[in-house]
């Protein structure tokens, strides 16, 4: 199957929601999107690993700190959602006959959560401010693409964009009200981590990943 721009309609090639563009320090590269559309197939392979460690993450994260209300309903409606957005994958896998195989885990996520403070209630607010820029990079992400793909998919990653942008509004907004202690330097301190992890190049693709290395395009 081949992504072409001339099938996407106007509707389709929506902006970066501004709050979300104003939270990530750089865009994501170019080349990363050239790569993406160079394989499809592990594109939504592990976009579907993407929602499951999403949904998994908010149920560990509800079942650790359960003496906070707020996060407990939050992380129980995100995780359902998110495995209704596994279901979605999955199910576009399938129709196009897409088989599972296995797609290595990006350093992204790992490498955000590596900077976490290790003492409460600390800890907690780095899990959701990460939370956040995951959230935030995959909807801008969504929105990269969405002008170079067919139809369907364009139709499906641009309908991801509110919810990937709520769920981002959400850890923040917890992450403050948790514990707004030294808030805005840690935020300034994740986003450079984060620019860093898509910044840098990768051997490998991922829907987190970097740009390709020299040697990969070669």
């Amino acid at each position: 199957m081949s992504a072409r721009a001339e099938n996407v309609t106007p509707a389709f090639a929506p902006a970066v929601p501004a709050p979300i563009a104003d939270f990530l320090a750089l865009p994501t590269p170019h080349a990363w999107i050239k790569w993406a559309l160079a394989q499809l197939d592990t594109l939504l392979i592990d976009h579907a690993n993407c929602e499951k460690k999403a949904a998994a993450t908010a149920m560990s994260t509800l079942h650790r700190y359960p003496e906070h209300a707020d996060l407990v309903y939050r992380m129980s409606r995100l995780a359902r959602e998110e495995l209704r957005h596994f279901e979605q994958v999955n199910a576009l896998m399938a129709k196009r006959g897409i088989a599972w195989r296995f797609v290595a885990a990006s350093r992204y996520a790992g490498r955000l959560r590596a900077g976490c403070a290790s003492n409460e209630p600390l800890r907690l607010r780095d899990t959701l401010i990460c939370g956040a820029f995951i959230e935030a990079r995959s909807c801008e992400r969504f929105a990269a693409l969405v002008p170079h793909l067919d139809d369907e998919l364009a139709r499906f990653y641009g309908g991801l964009l509110a919810s990937e942008a709520r769920h981002f509004e959400h850890y923040l907004a917890l992450a403050e009200q948790i514990c707004g202690e030294d808030f805005d330097a840690r935020v300034a301190y994740f986003r450079d981590l984060e620019a860093a992890a898509i910044a840098q190049p990768d051997e490998a693709f991922s829907f987190h990943s970097g740009p390709p290395t020299e040697s990969t395009v070669r």
